[in-house]
């Protein structure tokens, strides 16, 4: 690694005043964890104290009303209706609860492309290796000229044995919005459920889960929603409903129904648990609403409008064209850099070496991803209300001294 002096730190935008964000660090990565404003953290932190003041009353007299409002406060943010909505604790765990409970047989193949998230990928290897089912990786060239590769690719992969298929909305490593209205709807008509891995949709696309048609979508409210870690949410379809059950099997399995589903029964309670996150998304939706005249759809724009500009200087500064159209960039992006270890990087962090160089010399937040395999990478950058261009202007000359 090249020495190399600490150029001058440009200032973050006049909006991060709402976040506690270390101000010394460049903070790129919104995408990875999000990051929670100062007032979501404070009203979480006063439904924990009435939580902890009586504990019985918060559980057992007010979490049911509570959870009601909070559901349909997201449902109506996300276009679903409130029956088919639960949080969970992120999309991961979305993924793995429809896996657990969808039923395949030997012989049976599901469908995932090579962009999808490690996690959720081994959770459908997982379940296709104890179903005896075969796992079919559509592979997705990155960098890629139009959306429609990726239809393609996909459509070309489906056979008569093909009984489900996992995709991303957006792609976690690479940064991209995929087709995926379309893709629903070619799949869907032919019979064949989707579910999406939405992990980065909310907050960062408009969505209306119901017009999309997907069989089953999960999501995560702590990234680009900017709620509180531990909230997340899975949407089912009514068709689906019955045979979707919770990872954990609790009271809900044999509780009267008193006029409620079964599906809302074991979902609403798996036991004991901090539930304070879920009930914060809709301050999390009201908060970051009001940080800008007009709302939800300006934060999606000017964050959109924001790593375009960005992608834009660090590809410059590379002499490399950018990887995708533009039209597949929500708040995201990432952009092909030099190789470096042959390794994947050393745990327990599993950090580039140049990530922790871009953190320890630079002051810079921004992660290096092996993608599609070491001794390839990416640098992926994502935009947040709190970013300026200058960041990534900074972001850009660094980089350019490792090429």
């Amino acid at each position: 690694m090249i020495d190399q002096p600490r150029m001058p730190r440009p200032p973050a935008s006049p909006l991060a005043h709402h976040w506690d964000l270390d101000p010394d660090i460049i903070f790129l990565n919104h995408g990875s964890f999000g990051a929670c404003p100062r007032a979501v953290l404070a009203y979480q932190a006063e439904l924990r104290r009435q939580m902890e003041a009586e504990p019985v009353r918060f559980f057992r007299r007010e979490l049911d009303s509570l959870l009601q409002q909070a559901r349909k406060n997201l449902a109506t943010f996300i276009g679903a209706d409130v029956e088919g909505l639960t949080f969970v604790n992120n999309a991961t765990t979305g993924v793995n609860t429809v896996l657990s409970s969808f039923p395949l047989s030997p012989g049976d193949e599901v469908l995932v492309t090579n962009h999808e998230y490690p996690a959720c990928r081994n959770a459908l290897d997982a379940a296709a290796a104890q179903a005896g089912a075969v796992v079919i990786v559509v592979e997705i060239p990155f960098p890629l000229n139009s959306a429609d590769q990726v239809i393609e690719r996909v459509l070309e992969s489906i056979t008569p044995r093909t009984r489900l298929a996992l995709l991303d909305h957006v792609t976690s490593q690479t940064g991209m919005i995929l087709p995926i209205e379309t893709l629903v709807q070619e799949l869907e008509n032919r019979g064949i459920p989707v579910l999406v891995d939405g992990a980065h949709a909310p907050g960062m696309v408009e969505l209306d889960l119901q017009d999309l048609g997907a069989s089953f979508f999960t999501g995560n409210c702590h990234k680009w929603l900017c709620a509180p870690k531990g909230s997340g949410f899975l949407w089912v379809r009514e068709d689906h409903r019955d045979g979707i059950r919770p990872l954990v099997i609790s009271h809900g399995a044999t509780a009267p129904l008193g006029g409620k589903s079964r599906f809302r029964l074991e979902f609403d309670w798996v036991g004991t648990e901090d539930p304070t996150a879920f009930l914060s998304v809709a301050t999390a939706i009201t908060v970051v609403s009001a940080m800008v005249e007009g709302g939800w759809p300006e934060v999606r724009r000017r964050n959109r409008e924001l790593v375009l500009r960005a992608r834009d200087l660090v590809c410059n500064a590379l002499g490399i064209d950018a990887p995708c159209p533009d039209s597949m960039i929500g708040s995201m992006a990432a952009i092909p850099i030099c190789d470096g270890s042959p390794e994947p990087p050393p745990l327990p962090h599993g950090l580039d070496v140049l990530q922790d160089c871009l953190f320890f010399d630079h002051d810079i937040e921004a992660p290096i991803v092996s993608w599609p395999a070491p001794p390839h990478r990416l640098v992926r950058i994502s935009a947040q209300l709190y970013n300026t261009e200058a960041q990534y202007r900074l972001l850009a000359n660094v980089l350019a001294k490792f090429t």
